[in-house]
């Protein structure tokens, strides 16, 4: 008899909303159990938890409820159900990817990261994920087979109101529980793990995406004034250079190498009895190089473009998102390539991905970068592109032709992607001398491949670098980007790296996050700085080694040569690293602390360590803080410091950057001083690699692709009937 009164029901429009709403929240419980990890403690937060998705799913679904038309009301409470799922499918991958929650932010501008995301994201589905869609293929089956027949019956208005008003009693009285256990979780918002843990994916997506619109607002209203509080904390924070090594690479070119998903673990570690990266290991422990043992990362949700951005202006990432594609377009940087115009450098990017990836074609220009080198430059990049564009060998042996036209002093940045998850290669670029890992993960085994790969292509670069002449004049900066192996995949990984699986824990997850940084250069004395450093500190420390004293800009990283370096690093997320402590997530004493020489956990505080965990917390706050006030609010746009000449992004175009090259060393004539001058001719015979893709096709390394030489006819067509126009 019941089971017949449940069918009746279900054959009703309330009793169809009804199982839209409890086959959501099923497949909501298990994603919330089997997906995120969202730190559930006491029975509260699991009931809490339980209850958050319920509301938002009936108004959303109520919606369907408000068209008269029978068919139209069911076909819209389905595309409601299919919309919610499609959001929660989405954080699904997103969080499988950087353990967080997608922001409003990153939805809108997911046109900008889009080229090259398709086998990423093919690489992060399970087969558990059926779980997440079987509910709306088996309903629309039933419906199409009229085992679920239409309810013809007309609701009018007072039943889908009800219907509302009962989905916003639930979401209120869901935020009432929440309050009551976690006190002004709202305005207190540091990590989203809490707000979707307690309130759902629905309603933290609303409160993100209003975040967002007051954020625009904010900008909006921002003055000159609001500065006032970051330029006391940054030159109360600055480190006056070290006299023995200011200026002490004064003059010098500067390349810096991007080494995509490269943490520290892969230095010095051999698998199979043969070493991942030899040639990276011997410039780690080189002569003239100045190599930092425990130097993190400090990305976001942003991955690269964090890392870029926290390189070129000493700047942290925003909280939610990406900057260069949330605001980059329409920002104003203070960032090394005008930095180092002010003292002649010409400067140049290297990526063998489209240029509108990360939004880069616009930020390069905001930048003050002179040339953008994008997939579009190279020949190869029609056949051999793996990933996320132009394998590694290819790019740097393509790049030379255009590197060489360069005038010295230069600031050029190669940002490699062969190394980038999901980590394929094809047979063809397997060295078959190396032989990696066969772990139950493809992903770990695939890792030391490619980062295997990466090795060689660097070692070729340089190979050439000493070949032409431009090694004994140039500073070359090494850098891993970011994490590429999950919290998830660790356990897997830590028996390779002389770990235990079975004490693995969050202490060890961030000393995971380590990435290489390395300084090499022919007048340096080479030796190992096992002080604590980070992505934040890189931009004051290359501008004091050239001469540039950073005291007049905004800047949140310290000197890492300084005696008055600050030795402490924070985290997007909130952690903090120092000499004595690991500080997860931004909570102070209220987390989990660790005492990073021992990795044992602290579980009873001295009143000494509560004071220097507490100005700790306190000083990475302040940092992060003030970072985004600069950063969300374009606050840049206020302040010129002496000497600095704001950037016209207008005077670039890189469509035309071979062109340009070409007639400013024509310009010069004698006085050019690009190594192709210095040469008295083309230096890419001196390039050498074993790419196969490159063998008996030293053509490809030298000739210019016919379709950048065409960039220059159509830009002049374009130019000219455009003067045609405005006449």
């Amino acid at each position: 008899m019941k089971k017949q009164s449940l069918i009746k029901f279900i054959q009703t429009r309330t009793g169809f909303l009804t199982l839209l709403v409890f086959l959501f929240w099923l497949k909501y419980i298990f994603v919330a159990y089997c997906d995120f990890s969202l730190g559930l403690g006491d029975p509260y937060q699991h009931i809490i938890m339980w209850l958050s998705p319920i509301g938002t799913a009936v108004l959303l679904t109520s919606i369907g409820f408000y068209f008269p038309k029978p068919i139209v009301s069911y076909i819209m409470m389905l595309v409601m159900d299919c919309l919610n799922t499609i959001l929660l499918f989405a954080n699904v991958l997103y969080y499988r990817q950087f353990t967080d929650f997608l922001t409003v932010k990153t939805i809108t501008n997911a046109s900008k990261v889009a080229p090259g995301l398709g086998k990423s994201s093919v690489a992060l589905l399970q087969p558990s994920d059926i779980i997440i869609w079987i509910d709306l293929i088996v309903v629309i089956l039933l419906l199409i087979f009229k085992k679920i027949k239409i309810d013809q019956k007309s609701y009018g208005l007072l039943t889908p109101f009800a219907i509302t008003s009962v989905g916003a009693f639930l979401v209120g009285f869901n935020m009432f529980l929440a309050e009551s256990s976690r006190p002004r979780l709202l305005r207190n918002t540091f990590d989203r793990s809490y707000v979707v843990k307690y309130l759902g994916i629905d309603t933290y997506t609303t409160y993100d995406g209003i975040k967002s619109v007051q954020t625009v607002q904010d900008t909006k209203n921002a003055s000159a004034s609001d500065l006032n509080s970051i330029i006391s904390y940054t030159q109360q924070n600055y480190a006056k250079p070290n006299s023995s090594m200011f200026g002490i690479e004064k003059g010098k070119n500067v390349i810096i190498i991007h080494l995509e998903s490269f943490q520290q673990f892969l230095i010095n570690l051999k698998v199979n009895g043969k070493e991942v990266t030899p040639f990276l290991n011997s410039l780690y422990s080189g002569k003239h190089t100045i190599s930092f043992s425990n130097f993190y990362h400090q990305v976001g949700l942003g991955r690269t473009s964090d890392a870029e951005n926290l390189l070129e202006t000493s700047t942290y990432g925003i909280s939610d998102g990406s900057l260069f594609t949330s605001l980059g377009s329409e920002k104003t940087f203070q960032a090394a390539p005008q930095i180092l115009k002010q003292k002649n450098y010409t400067s140049a990017v290297f990526h063998g991905n489209v240029g509108t990836f990360w939004n880069r074609s616009s930020v390069y220009k905001n930048m003050g970068y002179n040339y953008f080198f994008d997939q579009s430059y190279f020949s190869s990049a029609r056949t051999d592109k793996i990933g996320y564009g132009l394998k590694d060998k290819l790019l740097f042996a393509e790049s030379i032709k255009y590197l060489e036209q360069i005038q010295q002093p230069f600031y050029c940045k190669y940002i490699t992607v062969t190394n980038h998850i999901p980590f394929t290669m094809d047979a063809e670029d397997l060295d078959p001398n190396f032989k990696t890992t066969s772990t139950r993960d493809t992903t770990i085994n695939n890792y030391f491949q490619t980062a295997h790969y990466l090795d060689q292509a660097v070692h070729e670069f340089f190979n050439y670098l000493k070949k032409s002449g431009l090694y004994k004049n140039t500073m070359v900066v090494i850098y891993g980007d970011h994490y590429a192996l999950s919290n998830s995949e660790n356990q897997t990984l830590a028996p390779i790296i002389g770990e235990s699986a079975d004490t693995w824990n969050e202490f060890n997850n961030v000393q995971m996050q380590r990435v290489p940084f390395m300084i090499i250069a022919p007048n340096l004395k080479g030796y190992r700085n096992n002080e604590i450093s980070g992505e934040i500190d890189v931009l004051p420390t290359l501008l004091h080694l050239l001469g540039v004293n950073t005291k007049n800009y905004i800047q949140f990283g310290s000197d890492l040569f300084s005696s008055d370096y600050k030795k402490w690093v924070v985290f997007r997320n909130g952690t903090i690293v120092s000499e004595k402590y690991v500080i997860i997530g931004g909570k102070g004493i209220k987390g989990t602390v660790y005492d990073r020489k021992s990795g044992k956990q602290i579980l009873h505080y001295t009143a000494q360590e509560k004071k220097e965990i507490a100005y700790l917390a306190a000083q990475a706050k302040e940092s992060l803080k003030y970072s985004d006030q600069l950063n969300t609010h374009n606050l840049l746009r206020f302040y010129t410091p002496a000497g600095f000449v704001p950037v016209n992004p207008n005077q670039y175009d890189y469509f035309t950057n071979y062109q340009q090259m070409i007639q400013i060393r024509n310009q010069l004539a004698g006085k050019s001083t690009s190594l192709y001058s210095q040469h008295h001719g083309s230096t890419t015979k001196l390039y050498s690699t074993d790419a196969i893709q490159l063998k008996n096709r030293q053509d490809e390394i030298n000739k210019i692709p016919s379709s950048v030489l065409n960039n220059h006819l159509n830009s002049s067509k374009s130019s000219s009937s455009s003067s045609k126009n405005k006449k």
